[in-house]
């Protein structure tokens, strides 16, 4: 299983989005956050994750990743009613995504239209698997564009959205979103009750483990993100020798990860998000 979604943490300017709000309202829900849910990841929402997370066994750095949004979920959201009444829709629609032709397909009655989008990249991929609509909302703005739709995944913000970088579409170029141009989303939105059927299929690059010996297009990018943060990793060749060994001790060193040596998953997780931490990355 490959994680993905933005990661979510305290900086400036704040992170805000619908991804924001519907971590304020987890958090409220389950008592830990009682501001008015605004949609800005602020100092009081850092704070009451930290709180969750120490709670949970988890490490309270105030980021929230894949295992914050798993244990948030698991612990309240099946008791929670955080979506607004589903729209009054004479059909079910269903809606796929094809994230190796970058198309997504909407099923309405007898009629197909396609559309192109914007999928995950090889190291951040969109989740392969069948999900349901559970949130929407309306301008949402920035990186979301004209609107949003929430997909049930449960250890990350995905969604179907619009976008402020139409160049971006038809590319892999999301953290795992599906992003559509504004025209479009905002079409099919007012046809999209919440519960519709959202089917993600095809081909992605998964996050297996990189070891001494490997190469890959995934070692390059591991590299490059190595070199980025200051860990020398040698050449950016995709090839996994002595030098991007010795890198990772060092990042596993600091970051208090088992000493293997090797990119596993763990590894990987934790480097993407100090990349994303790095470089001020705040696009779904």
């Amino acid at each position: 299983m490959n994680f993905a979604s933005r990661l979510l943490y305290h900086r400036h300017p704040p992170i805000q989005g619908p991804d924001v709000l519907y971590l304020q309202k987890l958090l409220k829900a389950s008592g830990f956050f009682s501001d008015l849910p605004q949609g800005l990841f602020d100092l009081p929402t850092a704070e009451a994750v930290r709180r969750f997370q120490q709670q949970s066994g988890l490490q309270d750095n105030g980021l929230v990743g894949a295992e914050t949004w798993l244990r948030l979920h698991r612990y309240q959201e099946a008791s929670l009613s955080l979506s607004p009444l589903p729209e009054l829709v004479t059909e079910q629609p269903t809606i796929t995504v094809d994230v190796s032709r970058r198309r997504l397909y909407f099923i309405l009655g007898n009629k197909k239209t396609t559309y192109r989008v914007a999928v995950g990249k090889p190291k951040t991929p969109s989740p392969i698997g069948n999900w349901t609509i559970t949130e929407k909302a309306v301008d949402p703005g920035g990186p979301f564009g004209a609107r949003w739709m929430r997909l049930s995944v449960p250890w990350g913000g995905y969604g179907i959205h619009g976008t402020n970088n139409p160049k971006s579409i038809g590319k892999r170029a999301s953290h795992g979103c599906i992003r559509m141009y504004n025209k479009d989303v905002i079409k099919i939105y007012p046809l999209t009750p919440i519960g519709t059927p959202v089917n993600i299929v095809g081909k992605v690059e998964t996050r297996g483990m990189l070891t001494l010996g490997s190469r890959s297009r995934m070692v390059r990018q591991t590299q490059q993100q190595l070199m980025v943060l200051g860990y020398k990793p040698g050449p950016l060749d995709g090839y996994f020798g002595g030098k991007t060994r010795s890198a990772i001790l060092r990042f596993q060193s600091e970051h208090r990860l088992p000493l293997s040596g090797t990119a596993d998953y763990r590894t990987l997780i934790a480097l993407q998000e100090a990349y994303d931490m790095k470089t001020g990355s705040n696009v779904p």
